[in-house]
């Protein structure tokens, strides 16, 4: 470690031996868990396992049993990082279909509104463009830290990040105030910083598995709250996410958030997923945020000692940095080793901050940078 970002942090987390999980950190200054985190050693072997039992043993009563086991294991590693109950948790592919899944359940009439903000992920805008396109909903943009009082006669709903994906702004605290429900796209909250859905005062809250988490792809969860809950609409029914599936067309959904599950996730990827957030988990999470959002604004300092301050951020977990020419700045890190994004439309470059990441990670980005 160079005197460049030399640092003392908080000594709770074990870095080395937390870097040690993630193969991909011995070759690489990987900054990119906004898109997808690091996979652990862990999760592959537990995949693994999976599909080994599955191949010699079959797939008949004992192995959905043992993939119910799992998914009631994720449901509640999920609901520990939310900080809820978890029956308020259903398991998804994606923060998209939570988000969807919330926006269309709602059943918005022609000439409402729905809030949010000018800085939002295609995930969030897909849905929000559907529901304007097929129910005539009302969209209305806002700065996100002006959202709350932004609210209007015609909102019927804010939905916006909880952290911003393009700069790491934060949701105003002042949502958990106004008296319309408040959707909060997780993907860049849950895993990356210390969250409480019930303090935040959200309704609904849509997270990504395979992003902080360290999750395979195709994982993801949504958290309701039980009043909103009662409110949306559950079009898509089958056996997983219903109470009595030998019912037939009497069938009733869950009482819980299980009712708003996604079909089917299959057994490896259920223990993939859990495998990799216990990884997190058995650190400790408070260590895990403090770390990841300390060295994240560790290195926003830097950045802005060297002449490229960051975009106007919160305590998060990602710096986006000004480039004159991102395409080409990002090719040359990545030739040197080091993996963070570009952002369609804006001049910068995006770090993604996590606990596993060290000093030498940012001095291998800053190297590279300002050689």
């Amino acid at each position: 470690m160079t005197a460049l970002v030399r640092q003392i942090f908080s000594p709770v987390v074990d870095v080395t031996g937390l870097r040690a999980h993630f193969p991909v950190l011995a070759r690489l200054a990987y900054l990119n868990a906004g898109t997808d985190g690091p996979l652990a050693s862990a999760a592959r072997d537990a995949a693994a396992q999976e599909l080994e039992r599955e191949l010699h043993d079959g797939r008949s009563q004992a192995h959905f049993e043992r993939r119910a086991e799992l998914t009631d294991g994720l449901r509640s590693a999920y609901a520990d990082a939310l900080g809820c109950d978890p029956s308020d948790v259903a398991l998804t592919t994606c923060t998209t279909e939570g988000i969807a899944q919330t926006i269309g359940g709602l059943e918005l009439a022609p000439g409402t509104e729905i809030l949010t903000s000018d800085e939002e992920h295609p995930g969030l805008l897909g849905a929000l463009a559907a529901v304007r396109s097929l129910r005539g909903v009302e969209i209305r943009e806002a700065p996100l830290a002006d959202l709350a009082d932004a609210v209007g006669p015609k909102t019927s709903l804010v939905a916006c990040s909880h952290v911003g994906w393009m700069s790491g702004s934060l949701a105003p605290a002042e949502l958990a105030e106004i008296d319309v429900p408040v959707l909060l796209d997780g993907a860049q909250g849950v895993g990356a910083i210390d969250l409480d859905v019930h303090a935040l005062g959200c309704d609904a809250y849509a997270g990504a598995g395979q992003k902080w988490l360290c999750g395979p792809d195709g994982t993801g969860m949504l958290y309701v709250s039980p009043a909103l809950r009662e409110r949306l609409a559950v079009w898509r029914r089958g056996y997983g996410n219903l109470a009595d599936p030998q019912a037939g067309l009497d069938a009733r959904v869950h009482d819980d958030a299980r009712r708003f599950d996604t079909p089917a996730l299959n057994a490896e990827t259920v223990a993939g997923a859990l495998s990799g957030i216990g990884v997190l988990a058995s650190a400790g999470w408070p260590a895990v945020h403090e770390r990841a959002v300390s060295l994240a604004a560790r290195l926003a300092e830097l950045l802005a000692e060297r002449g490229r301050e960051p975009a106007p951020r919160g305590p998060s977990t990602l710096v986006s940095f000004p480039s004159s020419d991102p395409p080409g700045e990002h090719a040359r890190l990545v030739e040197n080793g080091v993996v963070l994004r570009t952002i369609p439309g804006r001049p910068w470059l995006r770090a993604s901050v996590g606990a596993w990441n060290d000093e030498d990670d940012l001095d291998r980005l800053l190297g590279t940078l300002f050689r």
